[in-house]
């Protein structure tokens, strides 16, 4: 036997995604699974940032918040962001196809490398325009913002009202996030 070849790797597309039980991510054809489902705190500070987005986003009528969804980058990509704000009408109803304008995702001990590297470089090459990543432990929401195709960290938030400029909004939102925690 030799050494392990490239070749040997699985490399999975959404068509094998499709037919998978449970909850999965593809990311340049490497499976992550996305179980055990999430802590009861996790659940908490997501149901409050999905619950400040909505009412954030009320009276917008082209952007609105969602909870995990498929959102396929391509047909070797496909993630499911634990909290996003889209600015457009979805062409697909069973996935997302179009970058959303802010993701949030929760840091959990099994995902935390994987939203801290991963998909920070993954969500700046598809310019999603805010990336938070939310620590529950540390009760700190890293806050970046796209500027000339680069994250740039806009603050650690953990009591601080911040604001998000979203294009299809006529008004600038201020999500304050001591209402989360």
């Amino acid at each position: 036997m030799g050494a392990i070849q490239l070749d040997d790797i699985p490399h999975y597309t959404y068509d094998d995604y499709k037919i998978w039980d449970g909850k999965w991510e593809i990311i340049y054809g490497v499976a992550y699974a996305m179980s055990p489902a999430p802590m009861i705190e996790y659940q908490s500070i997501s149901s409050k940032i999905a619950r400040n987005l909505e009412n954030l986003l009320d009276d917008c009528e082209k952007c609105r918040s969602l909870l995990p969804v498929d959102w396929k980058i391509s047909e070797d990509t496909v993630v499911q962001p634990d909290n996003l704000v889209i600015c457009h009408e979805p062409t697909n109803k069973a996935y997302l196809t179009k970058a959303p304008e802010i993701i949030f995702e929760i840091l959990s001990k099994s995902t935390a490398s994987k939203d801290r590297n991963l998909k920070f470089k993954l969500y700046e090459q598809e310019a999603v325009k805010y990336y938070i990543l939310v620590d529950p432990d540390d009760k700190v929401a890293k806050v970046y913002g796209l500027m000339n195709g680069k994250y740039i960290k806009v603050c650690d938030a953990t009591q601080e009202k911040v604001e998000f400029h979203l294009k299809e909004c006529a008004k600038t939102i201020e999500f304050d996030f001591s209402k989360i925690w």
